[in-house]
This record gives structure tokens, sequence and C-alpha cells, in this order.
């Protein structure tokens, strides 16, 4: 706000208070209830008021799904944050509910990614998984991921989880693998998840039948990753690969529209 909202304050009377109703104007998803009423709380609103369940789809809209009151100053300087978070991580939880929805029936879930905003990964996250989607790891500091880099700077697939486990023995283990060669590695070497990078559906199901030849019933779950679209992700389930993480969950999910209509009282 800067020094203060200079509209607001030339227009809107001293003291005046008004009521605020938020309206869903697309079908999806809503999360993001929280950071609207802490939103509107920072700027002086406590009466916020949650007409919807988060989580849940709705196709009838326009709906009503927030009804705040106070003064009318702090509803005007809340709107557009307020909003702005309810669209962006409705959007999130939107998308991935579609996600959810195309591989229903095939046992693979959606995950996400570190592909989130700088800072609100915990939020974003979040949405993930009030739309039907499972969280990867939240960081670096909590699950062991060998990407190609740390392979290159190790000498080798085998060489990357030998050293990793031996660092981290009570860790869990997850390496990315680029071809059929580094699957065979990788298994061979113990790795505790697979992560297939940009593979064909093709390849997945080699890899799939290989896991599952090679390992018996210690078998680690595999995960596809890399350009998967709302298109091809029904295909990629059907592989029988146990994940498909998706980045565009949170990078690149539209924002569901929402508006705030406000009445003086």
């Amino acid at each position: 706000m800067g020094a203060g909202d200079v509209t607001t304050a030339a227009i809107v009377p001293e003291g005046a208070r008004g009521r605020a109703r938020i309206v869903q104007k697309q079908p999806g998803v809503v999360f993001g209830l929280g950071a609207v009423a802490e939103a509107m709380r920072q700027c002086g609103v406590e009466d916020v008021d949650n007409l919807v369940v988060e989580g849940q789809w709705r196709e009838e809209v326009p709906a009503e799904v927030v009804l705040a009151a106070g003064p009318a100053a702090g509803l005007l300087a809340a709107e557009r944050t307020a909003l702005n978070f309810l669209g962006h991580l409705s959007g999130i939880a939107t998308l991935t509910a579609r996600y959810v929805e195309a591989v229903a029936g095939t046992g693979a879930r959606i995950l996400d990614t570190r592909k989130t905003t700088p800072g609100l990964r915990a939020l974003e996250k979040a949405a993930v998984a009030a739309g039907g989607g499972q969280n990867h790891r939240m960081g670096l500091h909590d699950a062991i991921l060998i990407k190609e880099n740390h392979i290159a700077l190790a000498g080798g697939v085998a060489k990357a989880i030998h050293v990793a486990r031996a660092a981290q023995p009570q860790m869990p283990l997850e390496i990315e693998c680029r071809n059929m060669d580094e699957v065979a590695y990788a298994l061979g070497a113990g790795a505790d998840r697979l992560l297939l990078d940009n593979m064909t559906p093709t390849e997945l199901r080699e890899a799939v039948a290989l896991r599952d030849r090679e390992r018996g019933a210690d078998r680690p779950p595999l995960e596809a990753s890399g350009g998967v679209t709302l298109e091809t992700v029904r295909e990629i389930a059907e592989t029988g690969v146990d994940y498909i993480s998706v980045g565009a969950l949170t990078h690149s999910a539209p924002t569901l529209d929402f508006s705030m209509l406000l009445e003086s009282v």
C-alpha cells in the first residue's frame, strides 16, 4: 500500500463500513480461503465467513464463496491481494483435479514438483493436495533426489547411489533415469524410487517390465516426468508407472476467476 490507498482516501468517507461478497465465476476447486481471511485481517477486516468447503469441485457458477464485513477502506485495500491468492491457489487445485480425474482408475498418482513460486511453496503444494494430488518433497532437505547433474559429478548412476546411501542411509533415495541402461543400473544399485525422465510410453512400459522382472516383490515405485500434459497423462498412466509428476500444476496453472462485490452498510 505504500503511503496509503490514495483512491479510497479521496472517495470513501472516513469511518464508512461495507459488506463484500467474493464470487466464484468459473467452475473449479476453491482453495485459499485462509489467505483471503489473513489479507482481510491485516487490513482491519475481522468479520469473514466462508460459504463453501475447500477442495470440492463446484460446477454451478456464479456462486458466493466468502462474505466479509468491516471498514470499507479495509475491504478495498484487501480486495486485490485476497483475490490474487484465491485465484492462483484455486487455479492450482482446479488443474490438479483435472489431472487426477484424467488418470482415474489406472492406479497412478499425480505429484507436484519444486517448480513453485519463491516464497509460496507451502501454499501452492497445499493447493495441489486440495485438488487431489500428492506432494513430492518440500525442498532439498527431506529426500534425496539424484538428478543428471549429480550423476555427472559423481561419475555414474551406481556411484551416485552408493555415495548418497553411505552419506544418508536412512533417507529415501530417488534417482533420475533417462534411458533403459540407467534404469538397469539404478535397479541393480538398490534405488528406492526411479524418476523416468522424458521417456516415451513404450520406454515407460519397458521400464515397468524390467522393474517387475528384476526386483520382484521388492519393486521400487516408478515416477514418470517431463512434458506431461492433460492430453498425454492418461496414456502415461496406463503404462503401469506409480506416479506422474507435473510441474505445470504449480508453474502454469491458469488463475480461477473470482470477483469481489462491495456495498455500503
